[in-house]
């Protein structure tokens, strides 16, 4: 019987029927399978309705299992009777055994055939003793075994046994005959009591083992919990791994993590360090469990995803699902398949999320969310489409989003697609392709090339748009699609918008076979570039005449395949670091971070280099060590560089809201002007373009020459830095002992999306907002201190700035500033 849908079990059966929600290892209807196969029944039909087709597309004809499966299927509901009446004329004439698709228990069948034989009964109902029975229909018998009355779901006033029928039933072909074929009936409430009035022989047989009926969200959690405690007995669940966890295959456990058990991990289950897992725990197949998480009595079905410090509690994760990190889903709450729980959110205890949602970053809920999609807020970010690798970004979705991106074009129009070395990028640049290609636009193919190669062939080949695949810099899991404007500048958010229409409304323009768009390899990708580069340096005899010798670490990546040569003709000797161009790119964590560049420090001090510099793997950003082993951190070089510009002929520097309040002056004594913009790299490039100021600087390693192009350049950046050392007949350790030392503090402050709006109305308000000239964010100045709030655009969190008289004071401004922003989210 296996018709069930389950409401009470809602949302884990909004996608599948009852019988086919899984218990540890396998769907409730498989533990029936392997339990009648157990006591030699092989063939069986199965009475199906809601949702007839998951249960058919599963089984099949049985053959896999072992089994010969037929099934009955219901137009409209018949009833449990009715059910099994369309298929009584295909029946032998000897007895047959009903059983529920939906309970789970280890009953010994044949015993309970040997006793309905015996007693010659027309109907066996298999019974057992329960201690709360107001739910269940009572079945009372005399002593030897024989019905006597039947109470459906009575009441305590009524109840005069604790013995419940448990739907298991033997059972004579002729008593289906009571009713015609197409006719709606019970067995429970019609033919039992009809047989009963009639005199047949109706029997109950007290079954010894385990029963239970899993109707509800509680009585699931008991039964995966009563599985792996080994209170029923269902057979193997695969091989021991460790004391109390068991193992379907293929599983990668840290050695840090703790698993208390008893734990179930299907095949290809992976769980980072420093996690702990306490039993009785269910993780399906290919479940990932990344870094610190928590996870306790709780049960995670297949492909899904508990990121970094998640903490599950007594929780039910359905299939596909993504929590992200520093989710917390408390006690008794339940997430449907295809739902993603974003950053630092919490659900509830008790609340239900219905399939197919998204809770946004930071969010808490605090009821059910049932009706409407709930879906992302926007698909672009700052770094365009950025999210979690076959979790966020699956090839589907790449697909699709490259055919909303193409839908915005014209038919016939070219793009030029680019990537990182890494085969996540590759995988979904591909995806992407499929999608652009689909809607009459032609792909221009680039070989892996940096970003700043990317962007100059696309503005080059006069392209409608471009596309870039990274790996995160910030993490290696992570991946990013950026998009560009014919003028190869990030898409602006009036384009991204459009994308996002089309994307959500599915509004996909799809063109005949003939105007499928062409795929083609763009040839000259770093020629054209490097004639372009070449022919913005200046001072090329200087730079000769120098004898400059610089070590650069490529950070394995596509940088090193063009810059080396560049500086050759500029005769300046490179040492290589990481010069190998690998799939070992992306992100590295900060004490990475740390020791690469001090390794850097070491290296150029002992080589006597000119300086060093570290290049990321996209080529846009440049980190420095001066030819004294110095490191300069990002503000610092930030001044340095802008004071030589700025003494090579004058001209606007820009720079971003938290740059040093020292520069000003640094700019103005160099003869140039300071222009503060926004932080925004979008911001940055548009300025870059528009206003062609002789620099842009992010303040982050990241600088714009607009006299070469508008964008982020770190390899035209290493080659300007030379120029101008070379004209200016100076070092780059003297440069930087001509610019002050400067002491800022950075913080990230979590703060609600919803409460995001008020914090900065109410700092905007404050009387210290008016007296200076806002740029970017809220910025409050006190004499040669400030501090800089900016809401984070796609997290829901501040970012302060705060710059000190020194480093103490820096981080007291910061952090008075971070507890202002508490109190005021909270106001």
């Amino acid at each position: 019987m296996a018709g069930g849908e389950g409401s009470r079990l809602r949302p884990l059966t909004i996608n599948r029927p009852k019988p086919m929600v899984s218990i540890v290892n396998k769907p409730c209807l498989g533990h029936i399978f392997d339990l009648l196969k157990r006591h030699g029944i092989t063939d069986a039909f199965v009475t199906l309705q809601y949702l007839a087709s998951v249960i058919q597309d599963s089984y099949g004809d049985g053959g896999g299992i072992g089994m010969r499966l037929r099934y009955s299927i219901e137009e409209s509901p018949l009833g449990t009777g009715g059910s099994v009446r369309q298929i009584a004329d295909e029946l032998d004439d000897e007895p047959f055994l009903v059983i529920s698709g939906d309970a789970l228990t280890d009953f010994d069948l044949a015993k309970i055939v040997a006793f309905h034989k015996e007693k010659g009964a027309a109907v066996t109902l298999t019974l057992t003793r329960v201690p709360d029975p107001l739910e269940y229909g009572v079945v009372i018998t005399d002593g030897d075994g024989r019905i006597t009355k039947f109470l459906e779901k009575p009441s305590w006033g009524e109840v005069f046994s604790d013995t419940i029928n448990t739907g298991i039933y033997v059972m004579d072909p002729r008593v289906l005959k009571q009713f015609p074929v197409g006719e709606s009936f019970d067995f429970s409430k019609d033919l039992f009591p009809k047989l009963l009035d009639e005199g047949e022989k109706l029997y109950g047989h007290v079954a010894d083992g385990y029963w239970t009926d899993v109707g509800s969200i509680s009585e699931y959690t008991r039964a995966n919990a009563d599985v792996l405690l080994g209170r029923v007995d269902i057979g193997s669940l695969g091989d021991q791994l460790m004391d109390g966890v068991f193992g379907g295959g293929d599983v990668e456990i840290d050695p840090s993590a703790v698993i208390l058990g008893p734990v179930f991990l299907g095949k290809g289950v992976k769980i980072a360090g420093q996690t702990q897992i306490v039993g009785p725990t269910v993780l399906r197949d290919y479940v990932v469990v990344d870094v610190g998480a928590v996870i306790d009595r709780s049960i995670v079905w297949r492909n899904s995803y508990v990121g970094e410090r998640a903490e599950l509690h007594g929780t039910i994760v359905g299939r596909q699902c993504a929590l992200k990190s520093r989710v917390v889903l408390e006690e008794g709450s339940v997430i449907g398949d295809h739902s993603v729980v974003n950053e630092g959110a919490r659900v509830r205890a008790q609340v239900k999320v219905w399939p197919d949602k998204q809770v946004e970053a930071g969010a808490v809920v605090g009821s059910s969310l049932i009706w409407g999609s709930q879906g992302r807020r926007a698909i672009f970010g700052r770094f365009g489409v950025t999210g979690l690798v076959n979790i966020d970004l699956t090839p589907e979705f790449a697909a699709r989003l490259g055919a909303a991106f193409a839908s915005t074009l014209p038919q016939g129009g070219v793009v030029t697609m680019n990537r990182d070395q890494h085969r996540t990028s590759r995988m979904l640049k591909r995806a992407l392709m499929g999608g652009v290609v689909s809607c009459g636009v032609h792909v221009a193919d680039l070989t892996p090339a940096p970003l700043p190669i990317g962007r100059f062939h696309t503005r080059q080949i006069a392209a409608q748009g471009g596309l870039h695949v990274r790996v995160s810099p910030f993490d290696i899991r992570v991946c990013d699609v950026k998009f560009f404007d014919p003028d190869a500048l990030d898409m602006g958010r009036a384009q991204e918008r459009k994308v996002e229409n089309v994307f959500f409304r599915e509004d996909i323009r799809r063109v005949t076979y003939d105007d499928v768009g062409r795929i083609f390899e763009s040839r000259r990708v770093g020629e054209g570039y490097s004639e372009a580069f070449l022919s913005n340096v200046g001072h090329r005899a200087e730079i000769a005449d120098a004898g400059f010798k610089v070590v650069v670490n490529f950070s394995h990546g596509t940088a090193a395949q063009f810059l080396p040569q560049l500086l050759d003709q500029l005769k300046v000797e490179v040492i290589a670091i990481n010069g190998v161009v690998s799939e070992n790119v992306g992100s590295r964590s900060l004490e990475e971070f740390e020791t690469e560049k001090r390794e850097l420090s070491a290296i150029s001090s002992i080589l006597r280099a000119s300086f060093g510099v570290i290049i990321d793997a996209g080529g846009e950003k440049v980190f420095i060590v001066d030819d004294a082993g110095r490191i300069l951190d990002d503000r610092h070089f930030m001044g340095v560089l802008a004071s030589l510009v700025a003494r090579d002929g004058g001209g606007a520097i820009a720079v971003p809201g938290f740059a040093p309040a020292s520069l000003e002056r640094v700019i103005a004594e160099a003869g140039g002007e300071l222009k503060r913009v926004r932080s925004s790299a979008e911001r940055q490039m548009s300025y870059a373009a528009h206003d062609r100021p002789r620099l842009v600087a992010d303040g982050l390693g990241g600088f714009i020459f607009p006299s070469f192009h508008p964008w982020f350049d770190g390899l035209f950046t290493v080659v300007r830095l030379l120029e101008l050392l070379a004209s200016q007949g100076t070092t780059l350790a003297a440069a930087a002992d001509g610019i002050p030392r400067s002491h800022i503090a950075r913080l990230k402050v979590e703060c609600p999306w919803e409460a995001k709006g008020r914090v900065m109305r109410m700092l905007a308000q404050e009387p210290e907002t008016e007296r200076t000239k806002q740029v970017d964010g809220v910025k409050h100045v006190f004499g040669g201190e400030w501090v800089l709030v900016l809401p984070d655009a796609d997290q829901p969190m501040f970012t302060v700035w705060a710059e000190g008289g020194d480093e103490g004071r820096a981080w007291a401004l910061a952090h008075r500033y971070a507890d202002r922003i508490g109190t005021l989210r909270a106001a």
